[in-house]
């Protein structure tokens, strides 16, 4: 207990003072997950919306293929990505390995079945006449894809917040993608694992408890956005 309680007094007193390293790899950490969920978003909403309403031949399995890429381990995804991205790989020109966008193109892998997953469930839940109504309004395809995506808002803020949730906190692409390069790539969830193996407890409980504080933050809006949802 009195090395946790100084590595929380030392962790205070980094952040209090803005450490670079720490202020770097919190930056770092959250704009690489807002990109990669952002694009997440752009690519997996329409996917979720055409499986829910569309009627074709595979749609169960390709449902099924989304909802099972929701529990991907993040170091499978990170090993796909490292073959993709290394030299020999189909992506070597790109240059993605050990930078940023790899990570983000990482990332980006992690959240689209999330989103896809529960934009799906959510707009497939909607109450049919929905659809028919913007129809008989002579809405196209796009209207009506926005008005599923309008009535069911709730459930998919739902879906991006907790996909955002994922990527912040993710270790095992973030380090074999990205390498863990100060400066660079470094996220607080590498640079967490890397201060505390080097013994620098508090420098590590200071990053973990930044980590902490978005993951709570994004966990509150979500309990916040499933309690409006109800009502």
């Amino acid at each position: 207990m009195h090395l946790i309680w100084e590595g929380f007094i030392e962790a205070i007193q980094l952040v209090g003072r803005g450490d670079p390293q720490i202020l770097s790899a919190a930056w770092r950490s959250v704009w690489i997950s807002f990109v990669a969920v952002a694009l997440s978003t752009l690519i997996g909403l329409p996917l979720g919306v055409a499986l829910a309403r569309g009627q074709f031949r595979g749609n169960q399995l390709f449902v099924l293929i989304f909802r099972v890429g929701m529990a991907l381990p993040t170091v499978f995804v990170g090993v796909i990505c490292y073959v993709l991205f290394s030299r020999r790989g189909p992506l070597g020109p790109w240059d993605l390995l050990y930078s940023p966008w790899g990570i983000v193109a990482g990332e980006l892998l992690l959240a689209v079945p999330i989103i896809v997953g529960i934009s799906h469930g959510a707009v497939k839940s909607l109450d049919p006449r929905v659809g028919e109504t913007a129809w008989t309004l002579g809405a196209g395809p796009l209207k009506r894809g926005l008005t599923y995506v309008s009535e069911a808002r709730v459930s998919v803020m739902l879906a991006v917040l907790t996909a955002f949730g994922r990527c912040v906190t993710e270790l095992g692409i973030a380090m074999m993608v990205g390498g863990n390069i100060k400066d660079r790539t470094r996220t607080l969830a590498t640079a967490t694992a890397l201060e505390t193996g080097k013994g620098e407890f508090g420098r590590g409980l200071a990053m973990g408890t930044i980590l902490l504080f978005i993951a709570l933050g994004a966990t509150c809006l979500i309990a916040w956005l499933s309690r409006e949802n109800k009502r």
